[in-house]
């Protein structure tokens, strides 16, 4: 039996199965969650499919988006990574999650978790959206700008209100899969 999907999720297997499995659902775990900020920074420009085909390189050349280690990355370290092809070669972007992965620990040692500091943009759960159709789907929202704001505030880099909502649906703080899609219903709660 075919499932009825959100239609960006297409017929691709990978997409398919983190649209099925992972993208709007609530996220409370501070390393994945630093690896969608990582990841969504990454895709600036590019197509979200990109990525997820990129993420096991990600994972591997990033060491498992360990913040604390990438805090440490230094310039051999930036040139290794710019070497390898398994991910976005872009210099800034590659710096960024070394900028990312430093305010991160800062965020987490002034918040006790960047779960809770992130998750504050929705007042702590998820907002429950009725989207019939992609063309119902913003880019940003107001909370998505509050948040942009906060972080660039904090020194945070790629960081821009479209990525912040991309991340906000993937983590689970939107629920924006629409209305006809099989998810909806499931991630649905009042």
């Amino acid at each position: 039996m075919n499932k009825q999907r959100c239609t960006w999720a297409g017929n691709d297997a990978l997409y398919q199965d983190y649209h099925d499995t992972e993208w709007g659902v609530p996220l409370h775990d501070d390393q994945r969650l630093f690896e969608f900020l990582i990841l969504e920074g990454a895709q600036a420009g590019l197509s979200w499919i990109t990525i997820l085909r990129k993420r096991a390189n990600y994972r591997a050349a990033f060491d498992d988006f360990d913040a604390t280690r990438i805090a440490r990355y230094d310039a051999n370290k930036i040139e290794s990574l710019l070497q390898n092809t398994g991910i976005v070669r872009n210099r800034l972007k590659v710096q960024s999650a070394i900028v990312n992965a430093q305010k991160f620990l800062e965020v987490q040692d002034e918040f006790g978790s960047f779960d809770k500091f992130i998750w504050q943009f929705v007042e702590g759960k998820t907002k429950q959206n009725k989207r019939r159709g992609l063309a119902d789907i913003p880019a940003t929202t107001p909370d998505s700008d509050a948040m942009s704001k906060e972080l660039k505030r904090r020194g945070f880099k790629f960081v821009g209100s479209t990525i912040c909502y991309a991340l906000m649906q993937a983590t689970g703080m939107v629920n924006d899969h629409t209305t006809d899609c099989f998810r909806y219903a499931e991630l649905h709660k009042d």
